[in-house]
């Protein structure tokens, strides 16, 4: 598994706009949107191209192309849907995956509510969304349903992560590529990741 902490600038930017308390339900959309963009970007930097016969004004050119069906997003509800749109406007051709999960608050352990897998998922790439991979519980559920569903290739991208839910999926799904905006310092001991964003599922869905 290769962990990739973004190095750009807006997006450490945008991640620490997003930590603001005072944070407004708009705001805290639109960054979280935009922020979707540029690791989407940053997740397909390696899709397959093959050089295929193409008519322009000139002629017919060979132009690289992707080679393979556009990937399969797959949010993590609900938080993740923050994250469709952005995402989207990269792929805007990709199938979309749900996957519904809930943290107990108690045992801190996922309790699955919801699944829709694309049927063709085993034919193409997977990309997680999730704006926080904290105890790693939802990916972890996540990433054991997409390879029972026959999904080899598998990528997740996460706005902020803790250490302790990196090396869970480490462990647990060495050939998979995490995606990171932000790895942040720890987990509480309510699970909750410090400094982190809050609930972020609260805060896109102004349900606070």
């Amino acid at each position: 598994m290769a962990v990739y902490a973004s190095n750009h600038p807006l997006v450490k930017h945008k991640v620490s706009l997003l930590r603001d308390d005072k944070i407004s339900v708009k705001s805290f959309r639109e960054l979280t949107k935009e922020l979707s963009v540029l690791l989407t970007i940053e997740a397909t930097t390696q899709l397959t191209l093959a050089n295929k016969p193409l008519t322009c004004w000139s002629g017919v050119i060979s132009a690289p192309l992707l080679a393979e069906k556009q990937p399969t997003l797959v949010p993590i509800l609900r938080a993740g849907l923050g994250m469709l749109d952005g995402a989207l406007s990269i792929l805007p051709c990709a199938k979309v995956s749900v996957v519904g999960l809930k943290r107990d608050e108690e045992t801190l352990q996922p309790i699955s509510y919801y699944q829709n897998i694309v049927n063709d998922v085993s034919e193409r790439q997977a990309i997680i969304i999730d704006p926080m991979l904290a105890t790693g519980g939802t990916a972890l559920a996540t990433l054991n349903l997409l390879k029972q569903s026959g999904c080899k290739h598998i990528k997740a991208i996460f706005l902020v992560a803790a250490p302790e839910g990196i090396k869970i999926l480490q462990e647990a799904h060495p050939d998979v590529d995490l995606f990171i905006g932000m790895i942040d310092k720890e987990l509480n001991e309510q699970g909750y990741i410090l400094p982190g964003l809050g609930d972020a599922g609260d805060k896109i869905f102004g349900t606070l």
